[in-house]
């Protein structure tokens, strides 16, 4: 990682910071960064603040750019870097949507209390490792032919209820349920459909994971009983995986054709990772409508991988996952474009809004929030690392007027992977996890030390802040039991 970052930053309040638009005279607005006073010294390690000023530059910028407590340095933008672009005077970056394109966070809840299932968590971990592929370039769950491929990419998760990989009610508690309608498949590479084709239902490597938990800690009783765990002990299972080689692939081509836009529009900017195209310019549009296409790829993806999950349970525990109550809680984005309506100095302005390891946080009353949900606000699912927790949180009326309605999406990396590979044994890793009651199968060595939980930052510093700026309220605490990794 470069050096660390000695920009200046301006306190708004306990829970934000700003980057002055002086900061650099290209800046057409000023960053925004969520953290309090300890997180600080840990912020100005890396140069992703830098990344926040950066992004204050590009063309129809809306707001602030901003960043969530979880930032670290990404590709052109941070990662938990949110910025939203005029709809009719800016631009589309796919770098500030990001590689994985729709890597997100599903949360199914059970029936079952941690009683029930600690007697099996070796087998059911196993069994859930055995029935989601993970690794890197592993195929997926579901063999698809290239129609089916382009059916799912269109359709969203309508094309997993047809094919009995969903419930039907499994949709009204997906992000925009499980769709974005202007998804075109032919605006999607040859490549990408190689590269996807075998890749519906499979975890593939880094961060992504499948985790068995149960619900250690309620802070908001109401919140968690609408959500359906409001009892302590209560067994959930955390998916956090996206498009695949379909999505990076996708992200691949069009960070290419954004390049050349940028030359030929002579679009300045300080760094050629926010390549970018006008929204309304034929490469902008084309982007838009593959994203959609990965975006739904990905919600597949969670799906197939949520039917393999469900039959893992059923084969252990001798009883169906209807009986065991497997239905989805929620499931959120972080790495996705959005054409959102919001408040911009007192009007309402149509705008894109990239949010690029953040996650949409709506409040209650919402249109998109789901009709459960109405009196809550919209599950936000925050994972931490594989030793310590996950959390779920709502999202709250100020994150509209805050963030664009955005909150953070993890616990954020505060160690490169390779450090961490310097740092970890794979074996320690496992047997400090064992002594922790918590039983990791992984599919390679690699996986396991990349991810070792010093590698990240403290997640409860991280919602306390989106709590503390009033984007997200804190509702339940989950821990980890068994975790496959990729």
């Amino acid at each position: 990682m470069v050096d660390g970052w000695s920009g200046p930053l301006e306190k708004v309040d306990p829970f934000r910071f700003q980057i002055p638009r002086s900061y650099k005279p290209q800046m057409r607005t000023s960053g925004l960064i969520f953290v309090d006073e300890p997180m600080i010294p840990q912020l100005r390690q890396d140069r992703a603040p830098e990344q926040v000023a950066n992004v204050a530059t590009m063309p129809g910028i809306v707001g602030m750019a901003m960043a969530m407590p979880d930032i670290h340095w990404g590709y052109g933008f941070p990662i938990g870097g949110v910025a939203a672009f005029d709809y009719d005077s800016g631009v589309i970056s796919p770098g500030g949507i990001g590689y994985d394109i729709n890597c997100g966070v599903r949360l199914i809840r059970t029936d079952l209390k941690e009683a029930d299932v600690r007697p099996h968590i070796r087998a059911l971990t196993d069994a859930c490792f055995k029935n989601v592929p993970s690794g890197v370039g592993e195929g997926g769950l579901a063999k698809v032919s290239r129609q089916d491929l382009a059916k799912l990419a269109t359709d969203g998760v309508a094309w997993s209820v047809e094919k009995g990989y969903a419930w039907p009610e499994d949709t009204a508690h997906i992000e925009a349920e499980g769709h974005l309608p202007d998804a075109d498949f032919s605006r999607v590479g040859e490549r990408a459909i190689t590269r996807g084709k075998d890749q519906v239902g499979s975890l593939g490597a880094g961060n992504h994971f499948v985790e068995i938990q149960k619900v250690d800690r309620v802070y908001d009783a109401r919140a968690a009983k609408a959500l359906g765990i409001d009892s302590v002990g209560t067994v959930c299972v955390m998916v956090h995986t996206g498009s695949r080689g379909f999505g990076h692939q996708i992200a691949s081509d069009y960070i290419e054709a954004c390049e050349r836009v940028v030359k030929r529009e002579k679009i300045e900017l300080p760094d050629l990772q926010l390549a970018c195209a006008p929204i309304g310019s034929k490469e902008g549009q084309d982007y838009w409508r593959a994203m959609c296409c990965g975006a739904n790829f990905a919600w597949n993806n969670r799906q197939v991988i949520t039917f393999g999950v469900r039959n893992a349970f059923a084969d252990v525990l001798r009883r169906s996952a209807e009986d065991l109550g497997m239905g989805i809680v929620y499931d959120v984005c972080h790495n996705i474009g959005k054409v959102e309506e919001h408040q911009v100095n007192g009007t309402r302005q149509k705008v894109v809004v990239h949010r690029k390891g953040a996650t949409r946080a709506f409040p209650p009353g919402h249109p998109e929030t789901p009709a459960e949900y109405k009196e809550v606000g919209q599950p936000v699912l925050i994972p931490g690392d594989m030793g310590t927790c996950s959390f779920v949180l709502v999202g709250q009326p100020t994150a509209m007027e805050r963030s664009f309605g955005s909150s953070c999406h993890g616990a954020g990396r505060q160690m490169s992977r390779k450090a961490a590979t310097r740092m970890y044994d794979a074996n320690e890793v496992v047997r400090s996890l064992d002594k922790r009651g918590i039983y990791l199968r992984a599919a390679s060595r690699a996986g396991i030390v990349e991810e070792a939980p010093g590698a990240y930052k403290n997640v409860e510093d991280v919602v306390r802040v989106a709590e503390g700026a009033g984007l997200t309220k804190i509702v339940a605490r989950m821990v980890p039991l068994g975790v496959v990794k990729g």
